[in-house]
């Protein structure tokens, strides 16, 4: 409390009241999915605007649970505290440009930095636990992130892997936590000078790995979910002294006073080479696809082009790759890339969830349950559906999907997974 009174001064009043306050909830619609004014049109709650992000929302304090709604199952909106949406922002994405996100589970804003890409360009979503990494897989999946990769990679491996190649990179640290106070006891229990200056020892070693992957003339946002100066704005000068290529544009403390939200800080650092100067990598050499179970199924079940090129790889999984990948990231684990279309076991090709979930397929079966069967499909059961309905399809809430059904003598056999 004294070193939040020591920095606030006559502010600390508000800063300590707003603590007897419970905490901020938050929701990012997902505009790969729709837009903005369709999801408002059928919200299952009344939303208030967060300020932040044209697409981030405020839920109302009596908000029930959202969780296993049909809606976020569909990824139509990603549940989110209404500060941790300002790194997004500080990154400028736009459609085209090459995006890390270095420290990216459980994948909030990794799902933001994708709808601002569009489909287009490439995010390369990191993390370096693997359970967590896997999470982040299911929630990019879940979103309908296409034009994605995801890696379990030290940071400092994966920028050494792919120099100067990046023209925004998102570093949201792992920090104290103070921002968590008000909703997170655990993060309280933890907090102890000792474990801020480690903390800061940490952002200090990712933040040096993040440089090397910046192209010139591009952009580095530095964020973390505390109010401590060692961690902030301490992290940002010792980097500034050490990487004299970068300059700091802006730096922003977010307190939950000031804002709708638990806090945050949020720094853009830019690379002050010249734009357009960047490393050749190379690509990524995979084997196209071609197996005829897979082509058969293709046919039979999409009705347009595939969103990528589709590529084998040795354990028998397809991908379909919206572009070519760089050839660094065959130095680090990666769990997936573009979409992960399934699997070629025994000479026939299984579909994956994934597939389901994917932007920018065209269905040519589309099956939409309603009240009951709804219910019924998302409990694993299976549903009855006209005799003329065979073969794979898609299974959809709103026009948005939920996950794959087969066809098969009048039953929609369940492969929700």
């Amino acid at each position: 409390m004294q070193r939040m009174q020591q920095r606030l001064g006559p502010e600390a009043p508000a800063f300590f009241a707003c603590y007897d306050q419970p905490p901020r909830r938050g929701l990012r619609v997902n505009p790969l999915r729709l837009s903005v004014a369709d999801f408002l049109r059928i919200s299952p709650v009344a939303l208030e605007p967060g300020g932040i992000l044209p697409e981030g929302f405020l839920l109302p304090p009596d908000a029930p649970p959202l969780g296993n709604h049909p809606y976020h199952l569909a990824g139509m909106f990603y549940l989110q505290e209404p500060s941790a949406m300002a790194p997004i922002g500080a990154l400028e994405v736009e459609p085209g440009l090459r995006v890390l996100d270095l420290c990216a589970a459980p994948g909030g804003k990794s799902g933001g930095i994708a709808a601002r890409l569009a489909g287009q360009g490439l995010l390369v979503a990191n993390e370096v636990v693997p359970g967590r990494a896997k999470t982040l897989r299911f929630t990019l999946e879940r979103l309908g992130v296409a034009n994605g990769v995801v890696t379990c990679a030290r940071p400092d491996v994966l920028c050494e892997a792919l120099p100067g190649y990046f023209h925004r990179v998102l570093v949201d640290a792992p920090c104290s936590g103070e921002g968590m106070f008000r909703k997170d006891p655990a993060a309280v229990a933890a907090w102890s000078p000792q474990h801020v200056a480690a903390c800061a020892k940490r952002q200090q070693a990712i933040l040096g790995s993040a440089a090397q992957a910046v192209t010139p003339g591009g952009l580095l946002v530095y964020s973390t979910c505390t109010f401590s100066q060692e961690e902030n704005q301490g992290v940002v000068e010792d980097f500034l002294k050490r990487h004299p290529a970068f300059q700091l544009e802006s730096a922003e403390t977010l307190y939950p006073h000031r804002v709708k939200g638990e806090g945050h800080f949020v720094a853009r650092l830019r690379h002050a080479g010249s734009a357009g100067v960047e490393k050749p990598l190379g690509e990524l050499s995979l084997p196209q696809c071609k197996d005829a179970a897979f082509s058969a199924f293709c046919k039979d079940t999409f009705s347009g082009p595939l969103p990528g090129k589709p590529v084998q790889l040795p354990d028998g999984r397809v991908l379909l790759l919206p572009q070519p990948l760089p050839k660094g990231l065959e130095r680090v684990h990666m769990l997936t890339a573009g979409v992960y279309a399934g699997d070629l076991v025994r000479g026939r090709f299984q579909p994956s969830h994934a597939l389901a979930m994917a932007a920018g397929l065209s269905w040519a079966r589309r099956v939409a349950p309603q009240g009951e069967d709804l219910a019924r499909y998302l409990a694993g059961e299976t549903l009855e559906v006209d005799a003329g309905l065979t073969g794979w399809c898609r299974v959809e809430t709103a026009g948005c999907p939920l996950g794959l059904g087969k066809g098969v003598n009048g039953t929609l056999k369940n492969h929700l997974s």
